[in-house]
């Protein structure tokens, strides 16, 4: 890990001396031609949500709540829990009483 960092920062350091090289107007330069295409992108966003948002439509469908129980099937498989079996049974003859 120590070895990594020594790496990076020898490269942000000749980074950083390229970059001073450069004459002031060729940094100037690079820099406006870097905000140019964050502003068309960030533009270019933008435009995208407005269109996405403006073409949805907006057609939702509202309806009743119907309850998710009711729509439970019944497995078919028989249950592997005999406590379960065992409880269920006892209420069964409660009822019946």
């Amino acid at each position: 890990m120590k070895n990594l960092r020594v790496n990076m920062d020898k490269w942000f350091d000749r980074l950083e001396e390229n970059w001073l090289a450069l004459p002031i107007r060729k940094q100037h330069k690079c820099i406006l031609y870097f905000f140019l295409g964050y502003v068309l992108l960030t533009a270019g966003v933008i435009f995208k949500v407005w269109y996405d948002t403006r073409m949805s439509g907006n057609n939702m469908i509202i309806e009743h709540m119907e309850n998710p129980g009711l729509k439970k099937k019944k497995s078919p498989a028989t249950l592997q829990d005999t406590i379960y079996t065992i409880i269920k049974n006892k209420t069964y003859e409660r009822k019946s009483e």
